[in-house]
């Protein structure tokens, strides 16, 4: 399975900066905490890249036919985008892979970040599912954690105890800023999405493949599930995230 987290094109640049508070004298101070206490913040670490390109179509395309041409024939590839570009790379995959060829496309719903004000926030990504072989592709929902009921109460006990299957919408937030696995990259995305991609359309031994690696998440549920994987990027302070987060990986340098 592939998995495309590329650029948004969202025109700006991505930052992420991560600061590390240490207590001061009030009056050195640029935040106040319990009790009226002094802290400061200092800058550890700061990553950025851009995010803007003037033809879209032409940065994504030929990745995406590359992408057709490494997968097996009953792989399957997920491309993770937003409102911004969702619905001109839908006809791109249409036009690569064929339109038989899509499956879901997939809604990830979270609940973080600002509240517009003028219009309905925007909570959710998309994800684009499309296969090579529709008659041929492999997916194991049995490998897929299961959700709780919204109304148990409407379902048997047994049925409340197990779950049930994720539908094309999937509610998940996002990566902690204060949680574990946070690594400081801009556009981290949480290993439980990946953790269900992988299960669902992999099979131990498998190889998955991201070449918008960035923080190196897919590598590190591939490993997890026993999956073979590659993880690319052009980014040094993604390659070096992935040294860090991916001590066991091989590291093959251009």
């Amino acid at each position: 399975m592939i998995y495309v987290d590329p650029p948004f094109n969202t025109g700006r640049a991505q930052v992420r900066r991560n600061l590390r508070s240490h207590r001061v004298d009030p009056e050195d101070a640029d935040r106040r905490g319990f009790k009226g206490r002094g802290y400061k913040s200092v800058l550890e670490s700061l990553s950025r890249y851009d995010d803007a390109f003037e033809d879209y179509w032409s940065f994504l395309l030929p990745r995406l036919e590359l992408a057709r041409d490494l997968m097996t024939e009953s792989g399957t590839l997920y491309l993770h985008l937003d409102y911004r570009e969702v619905h001109y790379a839908k006809v791109m995959c249409d036009m690569v892979f064929g339109r038989d060829c899509f499956l879901n496309e997939i809604i990830w719903a979270y609940d973080y970040g600002a509240r517009a004000k003028r219009r309905w926030p925007a909570k959710h990504d998309n994800i684009l599912v499309y296969v090579k072989d529709p008659k041929n592709y492999h997916f194991d929902s049995a490998e897929v954690d299961r959700e709780p009921y919204m109304a148990p109460g409407l379902v048997t006990p047994e049925k409340a105890a197990r779950g049930k299957l994720p539908t094309d919408v999937w509610w998940h937030t996002i990566v902690s800023p204060t949680g574990k696995e946070k690594t400081g990259y801009p556009t981290q995305k949480p290993m439980g999405l990946l953790r269900r991609m992988v299960a669902a359309s992999s099979r131990p031994g498998d190889w998955c493949l991201d070449f918008f690696a960035g923080s190196g998440s897919l590598g590190a549920v591939a490993h997890a599930l026993e999956r073979r994987f590659v993880c690319i990027d052009s980014n040094d302070q993604a390659i070096e995230i992935m040294r860090n987060r991916l001590p066991h990986a091989r590291v093959i340098e251009d």
